[in-house]
């Protein structure tokens, strides 16, 4: 097998599985449409046409599920949710939407969809969803399943407890080339050295694999910053990936690149104190996989 068809066989695996042909869920999100006019002929103008922004979980969504309807009806109600859709969180697509790989493949398609999600008012939207990932797993909700390590469940609770660290990381900009443009849409595209896409990954429990060199440059000394602060919940996530990953930063950048320790522990009561263990460790590692693995497709 093909190093390609290898990767395209992690990707699909990692996928929730379809059990049942389901009716289709999507969550419609738009680009404003607006109106341009042309420098050279002011009384030109043109219209931008209006195209839809990935979605998360858009595949079928009731066919990851078992019993009665409690989690999927939940997940349906705060996917068409106006607060949701305004918070519009880069930290639900990056582990599980098929229409945010797609984007991933173009710079210009990606740099579209971190527009739409850096204009967020991200205060209110941690608030927002740290609120929503603790009404998730309570039992009227979603908590059995939580607890059974369903992959969406427990897609959507990380994701919705990492919004404000990955906000921040997607949303930085580049400052050793162009500052207009976001670090992780260079990363995310960049088919050269792809290894700095492995870093947004983080967050999710994932590590980075033991041949990844990010680039020593100013992206990933801020992105790490983020991560780095982030690590005063020693019940996030982060606070598990983020040591072995600076070490193996510095061995490549030096010694002093990034800051090797975690930060100081946070105040009890802070917006991300209530943490539960997460389920599955491994079962968040696969989903790097599947979005790096669209360099090769």
């Amino acid at each position: 097998m093909s190093g390609e068809e290898h990767r395209e066989l992690r990707r699909r695996e990692a996928a929730p599985k379809e059990t049942t042909p389901q009716t289709t869920m999507t969550t419609e999100v738009v680009i404003d449409t607006s109106t341009v006019t042309d420098s050279a002929n002011p009384a030109t103008t043109t219209t931008a046409t209006a195209s839809p922004l990935p979605s998360p979980f858009d595949g079928a969504l009731a066919a990851n599920f078992s019993g009665d309807n409690t989690c999927p009806t939940f997940i349906n109600d705060f996917l068409s949710n106006a607060t949701f859709k305004a918070c519009y969180p880069v930290s639900l697509l990056l582990q599980g939407s098929q229409s945010f790989f797609e984007a991933e493949k173009s710079f210009y398609s990606i740099t579209l969809v971190l527009d739409a999600a850096c204009k967020a008012d991200v205060d209110t939207c941690t608030d927002y969803f740290n609120d929503l990932a603790s009404s998730l797993i309570t039992d009227g909700h979603c908590g059995k399943e939580y607890q059974r390590q369903n992959a969406l469940v427990v897609q959507a609770y990380q994701g919705m407890k990492t919004y404000n660290t990955v906000y921040k990381a997607t949303c930085l900009h580049n400052q050793d080339s162009n500052a207009s443009e976001y670090c992780f849409a260079n990363a995310i595209t960049n088919t050269t050295t792809p290894s700095n896409a492995y870093l947004y990954y983080l967050p999710f429990n994932s590590t980075l694999p033991a041949t990844a060199a990010p680039v020593c440059g100013s992206c990933t000394q801020q992105t790490m910053g983020i991560y780095q602060a982030a690590t005063s919940n020693r019940k996030a996530d982060i606070a598990n990936t983020y040591l072995s990953a600076a070490g193996q930063i510095n061995s490549e950048c030096g010694t002093n690149f990034v800051n090797t320790s975690l930060a100081a522990v946070a105040e009890s009561g802070s917006i991300a104190s209530f943490y539960p263990a997460s389920p599955s460790s491994a079962l968040l590692l696969s989903f790097a996989f599947m979005a790096i693995s669209h360099w090769i497709l």
